[in-house]
């Protein structure tokens, strides 16, 4: 590096000390200050232009991204995949249709890629209201759908990896009908970024037209190639749903935030928010089912104090515990035998608020 670009850099850094200096009041003034000292850093950098335009293009995406969803962070969302290539007549497509009406009428919202086929009809049945789309340009099949062309709830990605981001930051549930490449990258994403404890605790369902065999076919590939030789748990097949009847997939959501609410970690322990206390004969039950999940100490109940946002906080009941952050299809167990356990709660008749 140059002398001369050494100071024009120490000059870019004086001016973003100064800009950060400006936003005295800023909720997250440390994290834009490491964001904006990261863009200089890598301009100190040897980056060539493309790493530019990769970067810009990203942090376009993003912010879209970010734009578009903000208003309705506090409501949960449902991203539904499937083929583009299935059309209206299909079973698949109206069953998709129906799911997303059923979810709907539920309080959810629904996310689809903005496409045709399942991603249509899953914008079909929720209503441009209640629909995001998550469009991205290829050479064929993807201009966004007639539902949800023109309205501002629909996204426009440049990258495949910064629209995946937000599919999955964004949903608190999966559903999947039959599809292609696209629709098997994305199972086969959710349920590895759930396996290793890389997103929060969501229910994926993979959905089926009556008597259908798609993901059950799969599913037999599952076990014969990966079951059987060791590669994944046995009770890795508690992380997802396969059903082909429309009230079992609608169930396999609601049901899964009849009681919980949500989770995170604090220090070592991971935290189990819920929407209704648990009683004592019930936690002792946990402990005697679930013991083998845990490193050391017992599930506990506490009060965790979760931040919905900046102005509000919500004091919901919790479990505390010493997860071994391994046997995740063992904690899903654990999270429907909570469901089952506790009382119905003013608040489980709305599963959609967050």
């Amino acid at each position: 590096m140059t002398v001369t670009s050494s100071h024009s850099l120490e000059s870019l850094q004086i001016e973003v000390d100064e800009l950060v200096r400006h936003l005295p009041h800023h909720p997250h003034r440390e994290l834009v200050q490491k964001a904006l000292a990261t863009l200089v850093a890598i301009a100190a950098a040897e980056a060539e232009r493309l790493d530019w335009k990769i970067l810009t293009a990203s942090l376009q995406d993003m912010k879209r991204a970010f734009q578009v969803f903000y208003p309705y962070r506090h409501v949960r969302k449902i991203a539904v995949f499937g083929s583009a290539r299935l059309a209206p007549e299909t079973p698949e497509y109206q069953m998709a249709v129906e799911f997303a009406r059923c979810v709907t009428q539920q309080g959810f919202m629904v996310m689809t890629g903005g496409g045709p086929g399942i991603m249509q009809a899953g914008n079909e049945g929720a209503g441009a209201g209640n629909s995001f789309g998550l469009n991205i340009q290829l050479p064929f099949e993807q201009g966004s759908n007639p539902i949800i062309e023109g309205d501002r709830k629909l996204v426009n990605f440049k990258y495949f990896f910064t629209r995946k981001l937000f599919f999955l930051r964004e949903c608190d549930a999966l559903a999947l009908f039959p599809g292609g490449f696209g629709t098997l990258d994305e199972a086969f994403e959710c349920l590895t970024l759930v396996q290793t404890g890389k997103s929060d605790f969501v229910p994926l369902v993979l959905i089926d037209k009556p008597g259908g065999t798609y993901w059950q076919s799969w599913y037999d590939y599952i076990r014969e190639h990966l079951l059987q030789r060791g590669l994944i748990s046995a009770d890795d097949s508690s992380l997802f749903t396969i059903t082909d009847r429309l009230d079992e997939a609608c169930n396999a959501i609601t049901d899964f935030y009849r009681v919980f609410h949500s989770n995170r970690y604090v220090k070592e322990q991971l935290v189990l928010n819920l929407k209704t206390e648990l009683s004592d004969a019930s936690v002792a039950q946990l402990n005697e089912e679930f013991s083998d999940i845990l490193v050391k100490g017992k599930i506990e109940k506490s009060v965790a104090l979760l931040q919905n946002d900046e102005a509000h906080d919500t004091s919901l009941p919790c479990l505390m515990m010493y997860f071994n952050q391994r046997d995740f299809g063992r904690l899903y167990q654990m999270i429907r035998k909570i469901n089952q356990l506790a009382p119905t709660s003013p608040a489980a008749a709305h599963p959609e608020q967050k």
